[in-house]
């Protein structure tokens, strides 16, 4: 594990400044790495009954879609305002730097379907308690969360209520 978190650099004031920001891209470029990551995460969940898996605009996409691929499930994308053809759900909450919206398609998500969600990174829980809210609101349960890393000093985790967490990574 010390070896994938070290693929992940600092960008200090990153989006503003006092952030410092989790780039995870240089350890998405490095086959080895990425492969090592989707390869842990992915073990974790080959023998759990779900249906989708739900990846979070932008970074999440690419884990998710990984994941979603090594599990043989389908995937559905959550999505910044406007990015979606058809009709959606929308959820704003806060970010640790400011606010922000995300939307998913009504019909996603099918009533009763169990979903992971997938994303880069756990902070403060905001965008992904925006998601566990919008796959609420299709009728879709939530089995877990699924990051690749984790800023636990932040508290996201708790935030969430009673939906199960996991992090490969925690800084």
């Amino acid at each position: 594990m010390e070896l994938l978190k070290q693929k992940i650099r600092d960008i200090q004031d990153f989006p503003k400044a006092g952030v410092v920001f989790k780039d995870i891209t240089t350890l998405l470029r490095d086959a080895s790495s990425f492969n090592r990551a989707v390869d842990l995460l992915g073990h974790r969940y080959l023998d759990w009954a779900f249906d989708l898996v739900v990846g979070v605009e932008a970074r999440g996409f690419v884990v998710g879609a990984a994941l979603a691929y090594k599990l043989n499930k389908g995937v559905v994308l959550v999505r910044k305002p406007g990015k979606l053809p058809y009709k959606t759900h929308s959820a704003d909450y806060a970010l640790e730097y400011g606010t922000d919206s995300l939307e998913i398609h009504q019909d996603a998500v099918e009533p009763g379907q169990r979903v992971l969600i997938v994303d880069d990174l756990l902070a403060t829980g905001g965008t992904v308690g925006a998601v566990i809210d919008l796959v609420h609101r299709t009728g879709g349960q939530v089995v877990e969360c699924a990051f690749l890393a984790e800023l636990t000093f932040l508290g996201g985790r708790e935030k969430l209520g009673d939906v199960p967490v996991h992090s490969l990574l925690q800084f």
